[in-house]
């Protein structure tokens, strides 16, 4: 699949259609910026604002649209909070169901059978590829992603962030913890 898209970006490039560079800008940008950054946004002020916590749990598509966080791929919305004794995990085991405005362009990763076959099948497996060892107490949840409904998992807050803002709170925030296949990082 990376062959065939490498070989249709060459000839579209090619023949003038795109432009390779601005390509490149816009896929870094719903990659590294602007999605992740948003949802990042939506976590930090839950960890902040209990009222908007507690909104984003009973009605995440309109939470997360009070801030401006909107459009294709976001609508029908479910937040699933990360707990001591429960870690959740998304995954679309038919195809790659993302909430882009909230987390950007899907890793190529989430995208992939194996991927997606694993973490129905063995989560905490999946966890330990991505470098998460939870106790064995502590119950992993996966959620199916469909067309319907896309999820945004809230990480658990890391320790001895009580004094950061709302901004440096945002910071500790990573894509993969919003998906279930990364922990909040400390400051």
């Amino acid at each position: 699949m990376e062959r065939r898209v490498r070989a249709l970006r060459t000839v579209l490039a090619e023949k003038g259609y795109i432009d390779p560079a601005a390509l490149d800008v816009l896929i870094d940008t719903y990659e590294r910026k602007t999605g992740p950054r948003n949802g990042a946004r939506v976590v930090a002020r839950a960890w902040v604002d209990a009222e908007f916590r507690n909104w984003l749990l009973r009605d995440a598509t309109a939470a997360i649209a009070s801030l401006g966080y909107t459009g294709r791929q976001g609508e029908h919305m479910v937040a699933l909070e990360n707990t001591a004794s429960c870690h959740n995990l998304v995954v679309c085991t038919l195809c790659s169901c993302y909430p882009w405005p909230v987390l950007g362009l899907p890793p190529t990763w989430y995208k992939s059978a194996p991927y997606r076959a694993r973490a129905v099948k063995d989560p905490r497996g999946v966890l330990a590829d991505f470098g998460i060892r939870l106790p064995e107490s502590t119950e992993i949840r996966v959620w199916d992603s469909t067309a319907e409904v896309r999820y945004l998992v809230i990480p658990q807050r890391p320790p001895g962030t009580d004094t950061l803002s709302e901004e440096q709170l945002a910071a500790c925030v990573t894509r993969d913890s919003m998906i279930g296949t990364g922990l909040a990082r400390p400051p």
